[in-house]
């Protein structure tokens, strides 16, 4: 502070005018150089109003707050239909979601039938397979016991019988399968 006092005090004594040089006290010209600074502004401000650059100042706020809040308003409108579309979307993929489970759903009891049918089907055809290779067989053991029985009684006959008498049973035979021939024509 002593350095200041010292400044004004000394401002009556001013070097000779010979010499030109800086003083690099900070605190000894800094008042000195606000004076000046505030004597330019004065003098060449005198035109410019402090109050208008206040109110042009507040109004480019004011303009900015009004511009921010627009924005914001676009701004809430525009996530408010996007919120929209978005629970539009997530129903439609819930519908979706559903649809494809009761889809698969009737996929997979379809499919279950479709096998159940075939499975039946394919028991059918087995049953009715089984029916008829039981029946061939039933029918090739009676044939092969009509003809062991036809030879048997061929060779008891065969041994049993004369000429004549064979030859009398051929005839009696022949006449039967006639009259057997008649009477289905």
């Amino acid at each position: 502070m002593k350095n200041v006092t010292d400044s004004f005090v000394s401002l009556g004594h001013w070097p000779s005018a010979g010499s030109f040089g800086f003083n690099t006290d900070i605190l000894a010209t800094n008042p000195i150089n606000l004076s000046v600074v505030i004597g330019v502004l004065i003098f060449f401000g005198k035109g410019v109003c402090v109050s208008d650059l206040l109110d042009n100042r507040k109004q480019r706020i004011l303009n900015t707050i009004r511009n921010s809040e627009e924005l914001r308003g676009g701004a809430l409108a525009q996530l408010e239909k996007a919120r929209a579309r978005l629970r539009k979307v997530e129903m439609e993929a819930d519908q979706f979601r559903v649809n494809g489970y009761s889809e698969i759903e009737r996929e997979k009891l379809n499919f279950i039938n479709s096998t159940y049918k075939t499975l039946e089907q394919l028991e059918n055809y087995k049953n009715e397979t089984i029916q008829f290779e039981q029946q061939r067989a039933i029918n090739q053991v009676r044939q092969r016991v009509f003809q062991q029985a036809l030879q048997g009684a061929l060779g008891t006959l065969n041994s049993c019988l004369n000429n004549e008498l064979h030859l009398r049973t051929i005839s009696a035979n022949i006449g039967m399968l006639g009259a057997m021939k008649e009477i289905t024509d």
